[in-house]
């Protein structure tokens, strides 16, 4: 039996070059029952991205159509492109008890939260300005302008990390994604979750999920 309340709603962000993307991917890797939200974007799809799997990218012009007609759950402009995120898509996973991962800003987590107050953040940080630098750069994605501008963008985006319940600095990979994955698993494991989720079990215990 489950509730609406079954689902947990995860928020990650991270400054650009954090490992964010690569830490999400590991944790839904070894953990399907987690549903990666994919956002809009105006962003142009880089060459390894797909079509509907790292982004939906379409124009600006559908883009300020889809948010006028409040179709996103939040929505913000990075670096001069728009992002936004199904508000309806995931409604529907939560409902049937599906945990969903969101992968956005922290402005996007600030509206977010007013939707979903029980979204539990979680913030990636870098070991050092030095090590977010030599990541960009070894990506190879972005020209040497875009990676300054990231850089600069770094510092006030950390600057909200006091909002996020969780804070992960990703200096080893392996340890960075235990403790993304004990975020997870402790989050399924609170009193109201598993009231959700297991209701029969606490109806047959006597124990009141309103508590």
């Amino acid at each position: 039996m489950r509730t609406p309340a079954a689902g947990n709603l995860f928020i990650v962000a991270a400054p650009s070059g954090a490992g964010k993307s690569t830490l999400v991917n590991a944790l839904l890797a070894a953990n399907a029952s987690i549903a990666l939200s994919t956002s809009y974007t105006t962003r142009p799809m880089r060459p390894a991205e797909t079509q509907g799997r790292e982004y939906h990218f379409i124009d600006v012009d559908e883009f300020k159509a889809r948010e006028a007609k409040g179709e996103f759950i939040e929505s913000a402009e990075v670096h001069g492109n728009f992002y936004g995120t199904s508000r309806v898509w995931i409604e529907e996973k939560m409902a049937t008890g599906d945990d969903v991962l969101l992968e956005i800003d922290w402005q996007g987590a600030r509206q977010v939260r007013s939707l979903f107050p029980g979204a539990v953040g979680i913030f990636i940080l870098p070991p050092s300005i030095a090590a977010l630098e030599e990541r960009l750069r070894k990506r190879g994605q972005d020209s040497a302008h875009v990676i300054s501008r990231r850089l600069l963008a770094a510092g006030a985006e950390m600057a909200h990390v006091s909002e996020f319940e969780y804070v992960i600095i990703n200096q080893d990979f392996p340890v960075a994604l235990e403790q993304l994955a004990g975020i997870v698993n402790a989050t399924r494991l609170r009193f109201h979750t598993q009231a959700a989720r297991h209701a029969e079990v606490f109806h047959q215990l006597g124990i009141s999920a309103g508590r």
